[in-house]
């Protein structure tokens, strides 16, 4: 298996010398907010965690994108938390991109490394710790599970993104892949946190327009996305927000592989009324 390389931010302060102009854009249908935003100041401490802070992506707005919470949560040696999740409905994934961490789940040990994946259902009982010696940083997404009469809920699992081989798209040529940790046909689960690899070259060739919203962070490479009516340029460290709807499309610039990891709501009928 190929080496993985995972971008995660370091915080500081640009120096006062540099140009203020970025890249950070909100719209009605999309959000991008470069790595260059995450900064020590826009980071949120959280109840019952120590030596923790975190920068939160995304996070449910009426009127755009709804579903779920994004969060990169970095961890200084020794910190974490043993109440970790305030929100008994809450599902997550966890997905480690920096360092060491020890996750335990049901009151089994796990001990996570980059490209670490951990599937966490609602109501479960978990924990987390930075016991190594440099810090450690993981995305957490959290989303409110919607139960299906008749239907199980899912089960908690870990794994890898290195135990997992990308699955190339139909007539693709392999140069657009999807790193599945779920099957798309287990109707248990209503969210997918997939990882998608486009070679160079490799494009969405098509506008694709439809129901699920989206979180993207580029884990590693650059491309050219096409959101709604505009093309934006993103590189390893941005993260990309979509509302439902949004066209997307893009196309991978190079000189290396382009991956991001992607949130989507899925398997569940759109609800009629507020909640």
């Amino acid at each position: 298996m190929t080496a993985r390389h995972y971008f995660t931010p370091t915080g500081g302060l640009p120096s006062q010398s540099d140009l203020m102009t970025g890249r950070a854009v909100f719209t009605d249908a999309y959000a991008v907010i470069p790595k260059g935003v995450m900064r020590d100041i826009v980071t949120s401490a959280l109840p019952h965690w120590q030596g923790a802070r975190a920068w939160i992506l995304a996070r449910p707005l009426s009127g755009f994108a709804e579903t779920f919470a994004q969060y990169i949560v970095e961890l200084a040696p020794g910190g974490g938390s043993d109440r970790p999740e305030p929100d008994t409905e809450a599902e997550a994934v966890l997905f480690v991109v920096a360092g060491e961490m020890q996750l335990t789940l049901a009151g089994k040990v796990h001990v996570l490394t980059p490209g670490g994946y951990a599937y966490i259902p609602a109501g479960a009982s978990w924990q987390v710790r930075n016991t190594g010696s440099a810090p450690a940083s993981f995305h957490w997404i959290r989303k409110a599970y919607e139960p299906v009469d008749g239907l199980q809920a899912p089960t908690a699992f870990v794994t890898s993104d290195q135990a997992h081989e990308p699955l190339a798209m139909p007539d693709t040529d392999g140069r657009w892949a999807t790193t599945r940790f779920v099957e798309p046909d287990d109707l248990s689960h209503d969210m997918h946190v997939n990882i998608v690899t486009f070679q160079p070259g490799g494009v969405i060739p098509f506008e694709e327009t439809h129901v699920m919203e989206h979180g993207l962070y580029v884990l590693e490479g650059k491309a050219v996305y096409k959101l709604n009516q505009d093309w934006v340029e993103v590189e390893a460290g941005d993260f990309m927000w979509l509302r439902a709807f949004c066209p997307q499309a893009c196309y991978a610039a190079g000189p290396g592989p382009f991956r991001y990891l992607l949130y989507k709501d899925v398997n569940r009928h759109p609800a009629l009324r507020l909640k």
